[in-house]
């Protein structure tokens, strides 16, 4: 359970100045804070070329400049999806009006989950399509993006191949630079009001 651990450093901390604080950056699946990215080559979420729900070219230049909150799903989820998706209603809720924050869902499905079968969860969800895009494409390279990028089920992750699904309640915070600055469960509250506070923090960079 180690998204925990971000968490439970932002917590206490939601109290003090948001200029004051500064998020850690994240380079592996454990999620060990790092605090110098001086380097080049320290981790960044690669290019991808994706599709939204509206059938349109999604890749890494549409995440340019933007923080976003980044999920993994699939709409005929009868477990945890639904939840989540409430969990990421209230982030629209919280920053549509913002245009620094983006949030991405992708589909664990995608040969299922067409840009039409999208188009209609966006509109049971309330998605708005100018703050959450729904994302589909090759199924490889989503995958790949889960596990090997965004560390979305964090050590277990990199350990399988992609024959085996992927189905996890993390949620990713990436930076304006496609860096990972965060995990959060999107099942718990407490963790979903830590993500609110620095995605705040982070505008401030």
């Amino acid at each position: 359970m180690k998204y925990l651990l971000p968490v439970l450093l932002a917590i206490p901390l939601l109290s003090c100045d948001k200029a004051d604080r500064k998020l850690p950056y994240y380079d592996s699946a454990d999620f060990t804070p790092r605090w110098d990215i001086s380097a080049d080559t320290f981790h960044q979420i690669r290019p991808f070329a994706l599709i939204d729900q509206k059938e349109g070219k999604f890749t890494e230049q549409d995440i340019e400049g933007k923080i976003c909150v980044v999920d993994f799903f699939f709409t005929s989820c009868p477990g945890i999806c639904p939840k989540l998706a409430v969990s990421m209603a209230g982030l629209q809720a919280e920053f549509l009006q913002d245009d620094q924050v983006l949030l991405l869902s992708h589909s664990v499905m995608p040969d299922r989950d067409t840009p039409a079968v999208l188009q209609k969860y966006a509109t049971d969800k309330q998605v708005d399509f100018s703050k959450w895009k729904l994302l589909t494409g090759k199924r490889d390279e989503i995958y790949e993006l889960g596990r090997k990028y965004y560390f979305v089920e964090e050590d277990e992750g990199l350990k399988r191949d992609n024959d085996v699904f992927l189905h996890t309640e993390n949620f990713v915070l990436i930076d304006q630079n496609r860096r990972i600055r965060g995990i959060y469960n999107g099942l718990d509250p407490n963790s979903m009001q830590a993500l609110t506070a620095d995605i705040k923090v982070l505008k401030l960079e």
